[in-house]
């Protein structure tokens, strides 16, 4: 409830290893819709592991060049979570994604 736009599912991710590349991924059906000038942002939400990376970067790779505002989903640390068990690439993430407090509120 916190989006109020429009979905595009890519019915999975690149992974070359076994034989999933762009063609077999909705990639084609998502620029085809950008055809239309009032498409203002693009958020990528792919998993954070190595097929959803390297999705993400494609996609990035991509979609630049069109003029589109592209973003992508923050990832983090989970609330509840201990930073002991956090691995390198998600304490990465958290610091990427981090916010400014002022006067006790959050940016």
């Amino acid at each position: 409830r916190e989006f109020k736009g429009l979905y595009h599912v890519l019915g999975g991710a690149l992974n070359p290893m076994n034989g999933v590349g762009p063609d077999q991924l909705r990639i084609k059906g998502l620029l085809s819709r950008l055809q239309d000038a009032s498409v203002e942002e693009i958020i990528i939400a792919t998993d954070p592991n190595v097929e959803g990376e390297a999705t993400a970067t494609y996609l990035i790779r991509t979609l630049q060049p069109l003029g589109i505002n592209v973003s992508r989903l923050a990832s983090g640390l989970p609330v509840g979570g201990d930073l002991e068990f956090a691995d390198e690439m998600t304490l990465g993430r958290a610091f990427e994604g981090r916010r400014r407090i002022d006067s006790g509120r959050v940016d």
